[in-house]
């Protein structure tokens, strides 16, 4: 592969990457990611709470589920020799298919820690999008909670019990020996194809996100991080746990009911400093809580990705709060790279700089891997030295061959730069959607529905209904016959597509606009 060929000779001559290329330092050249988040801060602080689970936002705190350093330390290294023992193989898939709980963070960061590569999937999906991602990755294994449907076919089921004896297990003497290069995760992204497609980290894109500490977060061992996310997510895997973790931090995640309620009662009974969500929970917060009824005055600042911060809700945030909200940019492919720092200036608009050490430039959209010029649009690229760049997509080498262009990869993003290197964004090159944070793919949907009876054409897209709010829209055209019912089709849709995928909008028109050579011009639906 490409990507690993050249990011292991950057490795092997020991050097910082030119001008044109990640420039802070690299990973050793022996590196897991578990040992890198856990054993350091287990040595330092094996007392200090690590994470705390919260199930009831209105329970006493102290009965929270509490982990310490040196508690999760074991705990990781136990499911790790626990899963050897079970007879896994290094750099054999394993999916979770789990609710936010303390056990689906032992079982990824247990996998990494035996070099097996975990599979993160989220809770919303149905049963067949849950059974594509087994098949495709080829997964030996699948650890299921109840409720949670999948055909394992002949891959090995983990339950309750299972997971009880890996605990149990004598803890490993140490974390698997990898190289920084080696795979240690998998995460599932939405493409233009129509169908998820996974995408591979190395071991080192944990030290891939150094740059994000100081250039977005502000992070320290003093910090009790709250995060709003699932674990599937690689928002949450990364800011809510890897980087919490890393510093010696506090993580805190809530995995009760779902009631926006609870946000600003577990940011004053944790004393939560840091603050990660999506925009849109942030304005649910302002529109259904009375802020004035919390302390909110541990809380230094909150971090925002997934969706573009509009100045409207910024400007409602700090009025209600008192508090800034920092933004970032990133991509399952390679996590945040671009943010706006506490030391930042915010420019309304812009998510920020290029975090430091990072490459980042506008390609021509024509065609070329020279940088265009400032102010100009073009393709946003990351440099292939950065060390928090996947590995490659799985299975799908045609795809890395498109996304990557000379010594550039290019996640399908529009931006210019302006002469003090803030990023202004001008949306996608290709259709893909974002959903609540998600990235959504219009074939993915178009698919789904067109299975309906009713249904002759199909076209999905982003529907904006006010100035910082979108959601996705679906323009139907029925067969002959067929009668409007947006019921039947909204029930169909959660039938067969995660909640986030699922349309919030049904229009039934004659026709659907194409281009003269017959393919559906989605933007010209978006009224």
């Amino acid at each position: 592969m490409i990507v690993r060929r050249f990011y292991k000779r950057v490795m092997s001559e020991n050097l910082i990457a030119s001008p044109l290329g990640f420039n802070g330092p690299l990973p050793p050249a022996r590196f897991n990611m578990a040992r890198y988040c856990l054993a350091e801060s287990a040595r330092r602080w094996p007392d200090k709470v690590a994470l705390i689970v919260v199930s009831d936002a209105n329970a006493p705190l102290d009965q929270a589920e509490r982990w310490t350093y040196g508690a999760l330390d074991d705990a990781v290294r136990r499911v790790a020799a626990g899963l050897i023992a079970e007879g896994f193989k290094p750099g054999e898939r394993l999916m979770i298919r789990m609710p936010n709980t303390s056990d689906y963070a032992l079982l990824f960061f247990g996998a990494i820690a035996a070099g097996i590569v975990p599979l993160p999937s989220s809770s919303q999906l149905t049963e067949a999008e849950a059974t594509f991602l087994l098949n495709d990755s080829a997964a030996s294994a699948v650890a299921i909670a109840g409720g949670m449907g999948v055909n394992v076919g002949d891959a090995r089921v983990i339950d309750e019990s299972m997971m009880a004896r890996l605990k149990a297990h004598a803890p490993l003497a140490d974390y698997a020996d990898t190289l920084a290069d080696d795979p240690a995760f998998l995460v599932y992204t939405s493409g233009t194809s129509g169908s998820p497609k996974g995408v591979l980290h190395a071991q080192r894109s944990a030290w891939g996100r150094r740059p994000m500490y100081q250039g977005w977060y502000g992070i320290g061992p003093d910090d009790t991080v709250l995060h709003a996310g699932a674990f599937n997510w690689t928002y949450t895997l990364g800011v809510g746990l890897t980087d919490p973790w890393a510093n010696g931090a506090t993580t805190v995640l809530y995995n009760g009911e779902k009631d926006v309620q609870v946000w600003p009662v577990l940011l004053e009974r944790t004393g939560a400093t840091l603050f990660a969500a999506v925009p849109t929970l942030y304005r649910q917060i302002l529109k259904y809580c009375d802020l004035t009824k919390h302390d909110l005055s541990a809380l230094r600042h909150g971090l925002t990705a997934g969706e573009a911060l509009s100045a409207t809700l910024l400007d409602h945030w700090h009025a209600a709060t008192g508090k800034q909200l920092f933004e970032a940019l990133g991509m399952s492919e390679c996590s945040t790279y671009i943010s706006t720092a506490p030391d930042m200036e915010i420019r309304v608009g812009s998510p920020g700089r290029s975090q430091p050490g990072r490459s980042v430039a506008a390609l021509p959209l024509d065609g070329g891997d020279v940088p265009v010029a400032q102010g100009e649009i073009g393709l946003l690229a990351v440099h292939r030295s950065d060390p928090g760049l996947m590995l490659g997509y799985w299975r799908r080498p045609e795809e890395d061959a498109e996304v990557f262009r000379g010594d550039w990869f290019i996640g399908g993003d529009l931006a210019s730069f302006d002469a003090d290197g803030y990023l202004w964004y001008h949306g996608r090159a290709d259709d893909v959607m974002n959903a609540m944070g998600y990235r959504v793919s219009p074939q993915e949907v178009e698919a789904a529905l067109s299975l309906h009876p009713s249904v002759g054409e199909v076209a999905v897209t982003e529907l904006k209904v006010r100035e910082d709010v979108s959601v996705i829209a679906a323009f139907v055209v029925l067969k002959e016959g067929a009668t409007k019912d947006v019921a039947a089709l909204q029930a169909f849709a959660a039938a067969n597509l995660a909640a986030y995928k699922c349309p919030r909008e049904f229009v039934f028109v004659g026709t659907l606009p194409r281009t003269p050579n017959g393919k559906v011009k989605r933007r010209a639906l978006q009224r």
